[in-house]
């Protein structure tokens, strides 16, 4: 998701679509509305979040006060970019940004085993040309993917 995507998220707009959580009718981008399904992994997280913070509907992340209490109404999407930066510092990354991670996403999906399409889908490209940039795809010409797709004549002999 993209920052200020993020910070807007409700409670919810998170929903069960054919039996998968998903983010539903996400209004990203130029307008555009998308739904991304959900890893069961990161529903769980979002589960933990919403029992230990006591938030049950509005808005999902949510400042906490030194006291350890939720307050206000949400947070701007430069808070994002400061806990990125801060984790990264952490981990030593010094380069990270939030958007760095949507391109890591694309590659961790396509590594994977991800179609380009589903990818596309997932960080709401409207072209896919974009999608292969994130991805750093490049044409193999040894051992082109339509090298051995099952239809090539026996070898003679």
């Amino acid at each position: 998701m993209r920052r200020a995507e993020l910070t807007a998220l409700r409670v919810e707009d998170i929903q069960q679509r054919e039996e998968h959580w998903v983010i539903a009718d996400l209004i990203g981008k130029g307008g555009h509305i998308r739904t991304i399904p959900v890893p069961n992994w990161v529903k769980a997280g979002i589960e933990a979040w919403t029992a230990a913070s006591g938030i049950a509907g509005g808005i999902l992340l949510r400042s906490i006060n030194k006291a350890g209490r939720v307050w206000g109404c949400g947070f701007s999407p430069k808070v994002i970019w400061g806990v990125v930066k801060e984790k990264a510092n952490v981990c030593e990354i010094p380069a990270l940004a939030p958007h760095d991670l949507r391109r890591t996403c694309a590659r961790l999906c396509h590594q994977a085993g991800g179609e380009l399409e589903q990818i596309q889908f997932l960080l709401r490209h409207v072209s896919v040309q974009t999608t292969e940039r994130y991805l750093g795809c490049k044409q193999r010409f040894h051992n082109a993917v339509n090298d051995r797709i099952g239809i090539e004549p026996d070898p003679p002999g």
